[in-house]
């Protein structure tokens, strides 16, 4: 099994060598779907940095605590994202 990414780099090959996207897509058994398919950035990075430091700053914090001081510091954030993203 082959993953998408890869199977888009070999269509993406084969349309530059002068197959159309139709028959490259055809020949790897890939859908125009998965083909488009661009990836959503990760928007929890930032926030869970800033987990990280405080976590690292304040050892016996929980992540209540750790979403209390998001809050002090002026961070609008949900106390359940705060609780998955300190979970992980």
């Amino acid at each position: 099994m082959v993953s998408a990414p890869s199977r888009r780099d070999l269509v993406r090959y084969l349309i530059d060598r002068g197959l159309s996207e139709r028959r490259a897509l055809q020949f790897v058994g890939m859908s125009p779907i998965s083909f488009r398919y661009r990836p959503v950035m990760d928007r929890n990075t930032a926030l869970q940095a800033k987990i990280i430091a405080l976590a690292h700053r304040h050892r016996r914090y929980g992540a209540g605590m750790i979403y209390l001081k998001l809050r002090q510091a002026g961070e609008v954030v949900n106390h359940k994202r705060v609780d998955r993203l300190y979970g992980s």
